[in-house]
């Protein structure tokens, strides 16, 4: 069943988590809606929710033309706005601005110039012709490389219509001429550097602070006001550091990636474990309303997200029963061992990786080294494993591991860890005298603990209740 206070602070919020979890009717229009409608919110008593568009459909409702909420989840008319761009990628990946001119190319796809350069801005940070330039400079960067076509043939391959152009774009784009390219014979990652906004407040000192206490040397790195890792994606390779940018409420994002086809996802990435696209203000009002007055929030706490599920489940599994440097060091033993050799450092090993060690070298119980290799398994064999509910199947996997890996893999704002050793220690101290204080570091244990906590409804947090988790664990 919908809870309807829930329902109305996640509607109010926009936020996009939301989307498709529930449907918004409204009275007096009669058509329904998706959370992240960009219509003007209708007022709550001329509201009704929803499980599903067809029950709202079925309820006499029509579907709203402008977000689609009637359309299957990832089709073109559910994506909207997301759809054009992505179409928009394919066609230029497969030549469509060699040939024609980008208002063609946007008349094709039923907009104006103008908008698909805004689409581009917005979303990559580039425009429509750079991220075609990426394109062709990186298919031509393959074909010096990969064979031994002169650089002439190269240049008319790859979409440009004279040496000189072609020389003069890839020295803009790659830093290096084609000579120089192909004598030195090594691969070039090309490299992205954009501005990525949010809405403030952003408290960058608490999430520098967490991030640095599980912060995985070769990995990731970390300055006061900087956070950058190696990563994979879908099969390809590369590594970002972003800079705050207090006074432009900003990150000043720099990438590097073997394939640039894959920059959208990335970047979407990005955001999501920076927590950019966050209302703050909104969630730190509904929290005010739902906690005791006694409750001080820190102000501007975001949920710090991990690059994969994968690589938060197996951060969890080695997190059970341990304090956080304890976990952080099976952590590095696990990457220096298994994962691939970045430039400077390693990435994160791959599920096939782990399945196929005995792990060995990871001085905790067999028991817990068998979990790690089930789960990576798992994900090797399994179509769908990123649904965490449902490695509960799994032995050695129980509802603390999951929710974690589900409230910083997928960065879920409703997720209440109730049975964590420092979420109890922060309750308590809720009502402990204001000069006591608590050393304890959180994650440190997923058992209950047999005394009483007290008084506070998490549930009136929801659904914010991830952030309410931070914000225990930061009071610390």
């Amino acid at each position: 069943m919908l809870d309807h206070q829930v329902c109305q602070k996640a509607r109010l919020s926009r936020d996009a988590r939301f989307d498709g979890k529930f449907f918004i009717a409204v009275k007096t229009t009669g058509i329904y809606c998706r959370t992240v409608c960009p219509a003007h919110p209708p007022k709550e008593e001329n509201v009704e929710y929803f499980q599903s568009a067809m029950l709202a459909a079925q309820s006499g409702y029509r579907p709203c033309l402008r977000c689609r909420p009637d359309s299957a989840p990832d089709s073109p008319a559910w994506k909207g706005v997301g759809a054009t761009l992505d179409r928009a990628i394919k066609l230029i990946d497969q030549g469509a601005l060699q040939q024609n001119s980008l208002p063609e190319l946007a008349s094709r796809l039923g907009v104006s110039d103008r908008y698909l350069r805004k689409l581009f801005n917005q979303h990559l940070g580039v425009s429509p012709k750079t991220y075609a330039l990426y394109q062709q400079c990186l298919f031509a960067k393959k074909l010096l490389h990969q064979t031994s076509l002169p650089i002439t043939e190269v240049a008319l391959a790859s979409g440009f219509e004279s040496v000189r152009r072609f020389n003069d774009c890839f020295k803009d784009q790659l830093k290096l001429t084609p000579t120089q390219m192909r004598k030195q014979r090594e691969e070039a990652s090309s490299k992205v550097v954009l501005r990525l906004f949010y809405r403030p407040p952003f408290n960058w000192q608490q999430m520098q602070q967490f991030l640095s206490a599980r912060l995985i040397e070769g990995l990731e790195w970390i300055t006061p006001h900087s956070y950058g890792r190696y990563f994979s994606w879908q099969g390809h390779q590369g590594l970002f550091n972003a800079t705050h940018l207090e006074d432009k409420h900003c990150f000043e994002v720099e990438i590097q990636l073997d394939e640039l086809k894959v920059l959208k996802p990335v970047v979407n990435n990005i955001r999501r474990i920076l927590d950019l696209d966050a209302d703050l203000v909104q969630i730190e009002q509904d929290l005010a309303l739902a906690l005791p007055r006694a409750f001080k929030l820190t102000q501007g706490l975001r949920l710090p997200g991990i690059w994969s599920l994968f690589e938060a489940g197996i951060r969890a599994i080695l997190g059970q029963q341990v304090s956080v440097q304890a976990a952080k060091n099976l952590v590095h033993q696990l990457v220096h061992q298994l994962g691939e050799k970045a430039p400077e450092g390693r990435y994160f090993p791959a599920p096939s990786a782990i399945a196929n060690s005995d792990l060995q070298f990871l001085k905790m119980p067999d028991s817990r080294r068998q979990t790690l290799i089930r789960f990576a398994q798992y994900f090797c064999d399994t179509n769908e494993p990123e649904v965490p509910d449902d490695w509960l199947q799994l032995k050695g996997i129980g509802p603390w591991t999951v929710a974690y890996a589900k409230m910083r893999g997928q960065s879920d704002p409703d997720i209440f860890l109730g049975s964590d050793l420092g979420v109890i220690k922060a309750l308590k101290a809720q009502t402990a005298a204001p000069e006591s204080t608590i050393a304890v570091s959180p994650e440190a244990s997923p058992e209950p603990s047999p005394e009483p906590i007290p008084t506070l409804t998490p549930d009136l947090a929801s659904p914010w209740r991830s952030y309410l988790t931070f914000q225990l664990w930061s009071q610390l």
